[in-house]
């Protein structure tokens, strides 16, 4: 559990050696160092990730209650869902329609056989 400003110090010092390993390579270095490089930029890989995510929790702690949320945070889904209507939308009734339903209701029928 690290702070933003761990992760960003050990990431900078991840791409200052990364920078120094890839010197090497050209200048024909051992191959103890260009097997290094990969593990490096795995590494970078994985401390992004946990900065980006820490990032978006705590927006998400920031947007909590909020009326409206940013693009990002709210849950993708897919365009055709996030355009329907919602639910007590989709059901709604105007005033004239709850009249007719009312005075028209569905006539039952008593079949025997």
């Amino acid at each position: 559990a690290k702070t933003s400003k761990e992760l960003l110090k050990e990431l900078d010092d991840m791409k200052a050696e990364l920078a120094t390993l890839r010197v090497a390579k050209v200048s024909g270095g051992a191959a103890s160092k260009l097997a290094k490089i990969k593990v490096v930029r795995k590494n970078i890989a994985r401390i992004l990730t946990v900065y980006s995510t820490k990032q978006k929790t705590e927006a998400r702690k920031q947007w909590k209650g909020k009326k409206y949320l940013p693009l990002d945070l709210r849950p993708k889904k897919t365009r055709k869902i996030r355009r329907a209507l919602k639910v007590e939308q989709k059901f709604m009734k105007l005033p004239k329609q709850k009249v007719k339903l009312s005075n028209f209701p569905m006539r039952r029928f008593a079949v025997s056989m």
